[in-house]
């Protein structure tokens, strides 16, 4: 009986020792292409199955246990691993630095600095160490003193699962994109990766109150059975950049960037955008500079710093241009994720390689007048022991949202908002067409005599946003294609407050008449009102700011009194405006004046007919169409629309091509006078 049992207990031993070794097996299989959710679970079947006296073996496979949940951010489970690793003897002092961050992560800063002086033994002077413990010195100063940001959870946002890397969209910063793995994610799978369902992109809307309102999944074609997130849009809101993981079960899972346009409210087929012909590297986190000309993302492609560091490359009209490391101080050794820009120009992203509170930390990138880099830490309550990363901005303001797992066991991600108190001094302007719409393919350039030079696109409402700096001169101007320049200029004082400051831009069509509004004229006469002065200067200052012009004025009439006399009235009334314009500086050969009496009745206008319930557009106000109207308000309506003022451009080429005058050249000047003085 006891021969019996021994050798059951001998048969036990070995079918469990070959059990843990097909545990391990499986575990890196999964390890090696990136499962370590699944890679987890094998190594610690296997190392459970593994004899307390096969110390080599548990310590080694604590070891890879423990590299598995520090990758999925399962810190908790990462330090008992990685502590009974170094229990059983594992030889690599790795464990030690590595047990070390996991502490930093968790907050136990003691214990954390404990371990990073230790390693510090077997390697002196190593510099993940060494900013180690002076992250757990700096780090319980920074809980003492906090900056000025406020934070809070939103639950509307967040779901029983991870819910990260938001993105604010929209003319009104009303839309706020995000990715998730919740139940309602597409596809049925759970993910080797994380051990949850691979993330969609999610979009929550505000409210006609402001509220924010429950996220819901994005329906286009950008969601797929893979894994999406981390997406921001091209300045002009038309493009979208997101990161998607595919899946491959032979092979590591490498992130790629892909691009979707904007079609009418909705978002096209994504398409790869090919940054590199290196196909085992990953590259993802994308985020577009503010003038639209560079795409800033992430990769572990070779020639970096460290294991993931921030690149860009150039956006132009031919397609991407080269790539660039942004290399130190933004870069380190460590992993720098999740870059974002501000309209300022403040470049914000995530590390674990600089001095922080624990995982990954939310820093602030600004460039000097000599383009170089300073890098701070948002510090508490922004940063804390956990990973914080992937904020972003409600425009020029210094609120918006952010993700972190601070506070959850999980290491899942949920999403918070942010504001920080600031004195804030910016302008907002519209460009539209005059007596029109907003223009959203309009541009604005802005240049201030501090240096200001600036190229800025308008949203699709036409309008554009802009932080402006006090006791500084501001010119603006306004193009489109198809219509006339329109310049703005702006100074404010110094003020301890905050303050928007509101410019118009309305644009002149090239292509079809432009009415002058308020032109007045005296009753019966050509003689101008007083009242019509500030529309005339106006006029004055269209044509100076676009020199190139020629217009024919035109002045309409209706059709109440005889043919010719309107026709002889509405032709004085244009020649005194011209009068006008030519007393004011306009050259006169610009100038065309024409009075076409009832001639050319108005064509209504969308704009007209929005305004005019009983108007459609396209309705020309004819006599006939007039009297045919039984109101007779809105038979003066009509008339009144009628009696108006308006130009249109001729050419858009004078003085372009004109031989420059003899006496503006001195060589030739002499000569001339010389001729003349001979014929007098």
């Amino acid at each position: 009986m006891l021969l019996c049992l021994v050798a059951f207990v001998a048969a036990h031993i070995v079918l469990t020792g070959c059990g843990a070794d097909q545990n391990i097996k499986k575990g890196d299989a999964h390890y090696a292409i990136g499962e370590y959710f699944d890679a987890a679970a094998e190594y610690k079947k296997g190392y459970s199955r593994t004899s307390t006296k096969e110390k080599a073996k548990r310590g080694e496979r604590a070891w890879k246990m423990a590299e598995c949940y520090r990758r999925i951010n399962f810190a908790a489970k990462a330090i008992g691993a990685y502590q009974n690793a170094i229990r059983y003897g594992y030889p690599d002092s790795m464990a030690v630095l590595r047990l070390a961050q996991m502490q930093h992560r968790q907050g136990d800063y003691k214990n954390a600095a404990k371990n990073y002086q230790h390693f510090l033994d077997f390697v002196p002077n190593d510099e993940r160490a060494l900013r180690g413990l002076q992250s757990c010195t700096q780090a319980p100063i920074w809980k003492k003193k906090p900056t000025l940001y406020t934070v809070k959870k939103e639950p509307i946002l967040n779901s029983r699962r991870t819910d990260f890397c938001p993105a604010l969209y929209g003319d009104e910063w009303d839309q706020l994109y995000l990715s998730t793995t919740r139940p309602q994610a597409s596809g049925n799978e759970m993910s080797g990766i994380t051990g949850m369902k691979a993330g969609d992109l999610f979009l929550s809307k505000k409210d006609e109150k402001g509220k924010w309102q429950a996220p819901e999944a994005l329906e286009s074609e950008v969601n797929s059975e893979y894994d999406e997130g981390a997406c921001c849009f091209s300045p002009d809101g038309k493009t979208m950049y997101f990161t998607r993981c595919g899946h491959d079960p032979s092979y590591p899972r490498y992130a790629q960037i892909y691009t979707s346009s904007r079609s009418d409210a909705s978002w096209g087929k994504p398409t790869l955008l090919e940054i590199s012909k290196d196909t085992l590297s990953s590259y993802a986190h994308p985020a577009v500079s503010p003038d639209g000309h560079w795409l800033y993302f992430v990769s572990d492609m070779p020639g970096g710093l460290g294991g993931l560091d921030i690149w860009r490359i150039a956006i132009t009209d031919g397609g991407l241009g080269g790539v660039e490391n942004l290399g130190e101080p933004i870069n380190s050794e460590g992993d720098e994720m999740f870059p974002v820009f501000r309209p300022n120009g403040d470049l914000y992203f995530s590390s674990n390689g600089h001095v922080g509170m624990g995982g990954l930390d939310i820093f602030c990138a600004k460039q000097d007048s000599t383009e170089q880099w300073t890098v701070e830490n948002l510090k508490v309550p922004m940063n804390s022991a956990g990973d914080d990363f992937g904020i972003t901005f409600e425009g020029l303001h210094n609120r918006g949202f952010f993700s972190t797992n601070r506070g959850d066991a999980r290491g899942w991600d949920h999403i918070m908002s942010f504001v920080c108190p600031e004195v804030l001094q910016t302008v907002k302007g519209w460009v539209y067409e005059k007596d029109g719409y907003e223009l959203p393919e309009g541009l604005v350039y802005m240049v201030g005599n501090d240096g200001t030079n600036l190229r800025l696109s308008v949203r699709g409402d036409g309008s554009f946003e802009q932080e402006i700096k006090p006791n500084v001169d501001y010119l603006f101007l306004a193009t489109c294609k198809g219509y006339l320049n329109h310049k703005e200029e702006l100074r404010i004082d110094t003020s301890s407050v905050s303050r928007q400051f509101t410019l118009q831009f309305p644009l002149a069509s090239i292509t079809a008449p432009v009415l002058v509004r308020n032109v007045f004229y005296e009753f019966d006469s050509a003689e101008l009102t007083p009242n019509s002065t500030q529309a005339l200067d106006s006029l004055v200052d269209l044509l100076r700011e676009n020199p190139n012009i020629t217009i024919e004025l035109a002045s309409h009439c209706d059709y109440r009194g005889p043919d010719a006399y309107n026709e002889r009235l509405s032709q004085r009334r244009a020649e005194s405006v011209v009068r006008y314009l030519i007393e004011h500086g306009i050259e006169e050969d610009r100038l065309s004046p024409v009075g076409y009496g009832e001639g050319q009745p108005k064509i209504v206008t969308r704009k007209i007919a929005e305004n005019n319930a009983f108007l459609h557009e396209g309705d020309t106000l004819t006599e006939a169409f007039i009297l045919a109207i039984e109101n007779e308000e809105y038979q003066e309506i009509c008339n009144a629309l009628n009696r108006r003022t308006e130009f249109r451009v001729l050419r858009t080429t004078y003085g372009l091509f004109d031989r420059p005058k003899q006496s503006e050249t001195p060589a030739e000047a002499e000569p001339a006078r010389k001729d003349e003085g001979s014929e007098e």
